[in-house]
């Protein structure tokens, strides 16, 4: 009997297939991008980036499978400490962090270089969709309780967000913003509540904008020199030709040049040599559209929709009403990444510094995602379907 229940387990144990298929084409297309991307960064050994991000996809599965093995549902009983872990290694990085390209993110960690933020926005899907589980079972649905959850998730994201745009880190305090109102949108709050918060955040950009043609003694206090520039090299890059708009302009070029059908692999002009500066992980986007062209970059953004399809199929699915919050939260987390990624190398958003899920040269980030694909296959493996049951 005890191993009919064991067989029956195993047996029961359900792997999503096109997930697994979507990250084994990512891993190829990342190994090939950068491979092509990252010589000119090591001349002495031109698989040195290509060696260590098979390194770090190997580390990713073995996270990807031990995050697959525990019963998801019993996170909400480690949210609570997930969450203070995540803001003590916040606070850390302000004392003792490493400062690259004007930044603070980084902890020195032996040989590697651990980014906090990374994993703190693992650890506030967590804890925002226990939030909102137990909210829910606990309160009658009404627009008051509606607003007091809004504050609830709010108060435990703006901790966090304060720390990561203190170090400072514009793009993942956007990224939390995203995941904070895509838990709001699928937990059922009020839709006058959602364009309330548009709104507010609609009146500080205004409100920006006019301190800073305005009041520009003010404004410059608020905004860092830096990310000022990007908004100049965004919004003008041909004005900024030779300075803020450099980096838009050499990469948009180089897409261009790609066409339909690609320069071909290692021959892009604008990717190798070096005009494109941090191409092989901020800008990954300009080798792919350069080198394999539109075509190249479709099958990309074909295989992100095919996962976005399978995750939303997923979080659908799911038996448990947190499997869906954890899910709505991988979903934001990753979607704004990569809209903000391939967004800004085509000069539609200002450059942040965001990595391209899964393709982009680095160890935190793709363990990051890792770890986010693992809590949806997890919930995936999980989700039981019963005859005549209506969910």
């Amino acid at each position: 009997m005890e191993k009919r229940t064991t067989f029956q387990a195993f047996s029961n144990f359900r792997l999503d297939q096109s997930i697994i298929v979507c990250l084994l084409l990512l891993f190829i297309i990342s190994l090939i991008t950068v491979y092509s991307g990252s010589g000119q960064y090591a001349p002495s050994d031109p698989y040195f980036f290509l060696k260590r991000q098979i390194v770090w996809y190997i580390i990713g599965l073995i996270v990807l499978g031990a995050v697959m093995t525990f019963d998801y549902e019993l996170l909400p009983n480690f949210s609570l400490i997930l969450y203070i872990i995540g803001i003590v290694l916040l606070i850390a990085v302000y004392f003792f962090g490493i400062e690259k390209n004007g930044s603070q993110r980084w902890l020195q960690l032996g040989g590697f270089l651990l980014q906090p933020s990374e994993f703190m926005k693992i650890f506030l899907i967590i804890h925002l969709g226990a939030q909102i589980d137990k909210f829910k079972k606990n309160y009658q649905n009404s627009f008051k309780n509606h607003l007091k959850l809004t504050v609830t998730l709010f108060a435990w994201s703006i901790p966090p967000l304060l720390l990561i745009l203190k170090q400072p880190d514009l793009g993942t305090s956007l990224v939390i913003i995203s995941i904070v109102f895509s838990l709001l949108f699928v937990a059922g709050v009020s839709f006058k509540i959602l364009l309330s918060l548009i709104g507010i955040g609609s009146s500080v950009i205004g409100s920006l904008v006019y301190l800073h043609f305005f009041h520009f003694d003010f404004f410059s206090k608020m905004i860092k020199p830096h990310q000022l520039e990007r908004i100049y090299g965004w919004l003008a890059p041909e004005q900024y030709a030779s300075s803020y708009g450099y980096q838009h302009l050499q990469a948009k070029t180089g897409i261009g040049a790609g066409q339909m059908t690609g320069l071909g692999f290692m021959n892009g002009v604008q990717s190798q040599s070096g005009r494109v500066p941090e191409v092989h992980t901020d800008f990954i986007f300009t080798v792919i559209g350069e080198e394999f062209g539109f075509i190249g970059a479709s099958i990309l953004i074909s295989i992100y929709f095919i996962l976005f399809f399978r995750m939303i199929s997923i979080a659908l699915e799911a038996n448990s009403e947190y499997g869906t919050y954890i899910i709505t939260g991988v979903i934001g987390l990753l979607a704004f990444q990569i809209f903000q990624n391939i967004g800004m190398t085509v000069g539609l958003m200002p450059i942040t510094g965001l990595a391209l899920p899964f393709i982009s040269y680095g160890g935190s980030a793709l363990l990051t995602n890792m770890i986010a694909l693992g809590l949806v296959l997890n919930v995936r493996a999980r989700t039981r379907k019963f005859m005549f049951s209506s969910s």
